[in-house]
């Protein structure tokens, strides 16, 4: 697993949080896991789709 850097307004970090303590995730890291495999399973087959179509027309 590799590392990244992320930056979130206060606002985003203190809802994590409590969403932490609310049981919903064990850390925020988790959640932030969570957030980005949801986007993947969301919009990450379409940009696959749209990136072999632009393969075809180069």
């Amino acid at each position: 697993m590799q590392r990244i850097t992320l930056r979130l307004p206060d606002h985003q970090i203190e809802m994590l949080q409590h969403m932490v303590e609310a049981g919903e995730f064990p850390t925020i890291s988790e959640a932030v896991r969570y957030a980005v495999r949801q986007l993947i399973e969301r919009q990450g087959g379409r940009v696959l789709k749209e990136s072999d179509q632009v393969s075809f027309k180069v």
